[in-house]
């Protein structure tokens, strides 16, 4: 059994019910995502979300969700005097445009308490982060929650992360890029997206991309890619792949948090490289065609 804990912020979803202009609320965020994808391709594994929440109805209901579909909730820290926080969705195409209200989200001071944190990485075999983890951590979050998983990786913890460039969530974009890096040189697996990664790395192509994060030390990357080739270096060899073919996109929420999780489960179920890359664009290319964040696989 593999013991998978994913750091981040779970925000309130206000979604679009087709033209009626009515909205239903549910949960999700880009590591809660792959958490909750995780529970569903490996049920034998042991999945936590860590995480804060308020001590309102609304992070009641939250903290329920996350129960409700098998994902560990014992690593979800409760701050009185903050809430959630909350995004609306306007679809166009098959493509979601989303608005921010996070000012008071109790995820920003996850990584303020350490014990914390060193308790969540101690009951953790994969311990998974992202950039907008990252990012949204107050004053000295950020270092803290570094320093706290370079300490599991000195205790044979295996770290995971997802750069997930989100400019909108830093001070500048040079100040993203530098906490990026920092991030992957405390990673064995980096998971970033090439489109991304060009417009803010200036990397000319993915291959650029892959090797940028294997220069920073780690052991495996894989770069998703769109519709593109995958590219990848895993233990020093290097391969490309070609994702699944999608003719009908209805919604692209999640498309990279999925990949995640399917690859993930793949690879720690003894899956080699290439078979692991090939499940995660099937489950990818699954979620792209229902709606919404977290879709039935």
């Amino acid at each position: 059994m593999t013991r998978f804990v994913s750091v981040g912020e779970c925000m309130v979803e206000m979604a679009p019910q087709g033209k009626s202009g009515q909205y239903a609320m549910s949960f999700a965020g880009d590591t809660l995502n792959t958490a909750w994808y995780a529970q569903r391709l490996a049920p034998d594994w042991a999945v936590q979300y860590a995480t804060a929440v308020g001590s309102g109805p609304v992070s009641d209901q939250m903290v329920d969700f996350l129960s409700d579909a098998g994902v560990g909730t014992d690593f979800v820290r409760r701050i009185d005097d903050r809430t959630l926080g909350l995004y609306l969705i306007a679809l166009n195409n098959g493509e979601r445009h989303f608005s921010y209200w996070r000012s008071q989200s109790a995820a920003r001071l996850l990584a303020q308490d350490g014990p914390f944190l060193l308790r969540a990485f101690a009951a953790a075999d994969v311990i998974y982060f992202s950039g907008i983890t990252l990012a949204v951590q107050e004053g000295s979050g950020r270092d803290k929650l570094l320093d706290a998983l370079a300490r599991a990786r000195t205790r044979g913890k295996t770290i995971v992360f997802d750069s997930n460039l989100r400019p909108g969530l830093w001070d500048s974009a040079d100040q993203m890029c530098a906490w990026v890096t920092k991030a992957a040189t405390v990673s064995h697996i980096v998971l970033p997206s090439h489109d991304d990664e060009a417009r803010h790395f200036g990397d000319k192509d993915a291959l650029a991309t892959r090797d940028r994060y294997v220069a920073l030390g780690a052991a495996t990357v894989v770069v998703k890619n769109g519709p593109g080739l995958i590219h990848y270096q895993h233990q020093g060899a290097r391969g490309v792949t070609e994702p699944a073919v999608v003719s009908d996109v209805v919604d692209t929420t999640a498309a990279g948090d999925s990949f995640n999780a399917g690859f993930l489960t793949a690879h720690f179920g003894g899956a080699g490289i290439e078979e692991a890359i090939h499940a995660a664009s099937n489950v990818a290319r699954r979620v792209i065609q229902g709606r919404g964040a977290l879709v039935a696989i």
